[in-house]
């Protein structure tokens, strides 16, 4: 009780009135003090910003998040653990947004390292990165963008057992995978654990977002019969463009945010298909 009192003393103690536009009141610490506090008292910058929001104070690396997720909401994401598996341009994308928002730990899966075809549309990629593992350098950025967030990875191309092993202590799967018998062995993985996955793919001006829970048939409705299936669809031939690609990867970031807060209302049993040629959008219920 010692060292958790230490911490909220701290706290109380460098924080400081905020006045928001609408007028209200709240209590903030910044990202300086965080850091000070966390190597003071020798405890993870995560438990000092759920000890501060804990007290009604909220980091103000967060406080755009305040008026749409609150402060029990911020404590949710902070507490959670999610495995992002893929780290391409979906992958990649989701993981930088995940890590802005303040998802407290983050497992990331991939086997691949980084190519010159990479940088038309995966925000990891850059020329520098070429030949890099992009598990190491999605850690590297996480750490550039969160330093509370505790991330590690998994240098692997994971088959359904492995998968089962890894995802074991999440809450939550996002499917940023390039091939549709990875998503089946994803979706059995987490199936067995009955933790929620995120489902996002992309084909050229075509993009589609898709929640699935414990219990719902999933990628079957949504691809068909898994034996007869080719191992990848028609983004072969039409590839993947960078703003199509970022569109899928941030609605599936709020698809996360949604699950892990208990917010709105998530795409299950739904496929929201949208194709940016020609502007429109379509909701399927399966």
């Amino acid at each position: 009780m010692g060292r958790r009192r230490d911490i909220i003393g701290e706290i109380q103690k460098r924080s400081e009135d905020i006045l928001p536009p609408d007028g209200s009141s709240i209590k903030s610490i910044g990202l300086r003090e965080s850091v000070n506090i966390s190597e003071i008292c020798e405890t993870p910058r995560r438990t000092v910003e759920i000890e501060a929001l804990s007290h009604d104070i909220v980091p103000k690396r967060y406080l755009r998040n305040f008026g749409t997720i609150g402060i029990q909401g911020q404590i949710k994401l902070l507490k959670s653990l999610v495995a992002v598996v893929g780290i391409g341009g979906l992958g990649g994308t989701v993981v930088r947004n995940l890590a802005r928002l303040g998802v407290g730990g983050l497992v990331l899966v991939d086997g691949d390292t980084f190519s010159e075809d990479n940088l038309n549309r995966q925000e990891l990629s850059t020329e520098g990165m070429v030949g890099r593992a992009k598990v190491e350098v999605a850690i590297e950025e996480v750490g550039r963008i969160n330093g509370a967030v505790d991330v590690r990875g998994v240098k692997l191309r994971a088959g359904e057992g492995e998968l089962t092993e890894i995802l074991k202590e999440t809450d939550l799967a996002v499917d940023a995978l390039d091939n549709i018998p990875s998503r089946f062995a994803l979706q059995r993985a987490a199936e067995t654990l009955k933790i929620p996955l995120v489902h996002g793919s992309v084909a050229g001006f075509l993009g589609q977002v898709s929640t699935i829970l414990p219990g719902d048939k999933g990628y079957s409705v949504i691809y068909g019969d898994e034996d007869v299936l080719p191992e990848r669809g028609v983004e072969t031939s039409l590839g993947n463009l960078s703003g199509v690609v970022g569109a899928v990867a941030s609605i599936q970031s709020v698809e996360v945010l949604k699950i892990l807060t208990g917010l709105g209302e998530p795409l299950r049993g739904k496929q929201l298909f949208f194709d940016l040629e020609s502007s429109t959008f379509e909701i399927f219920t399966h």
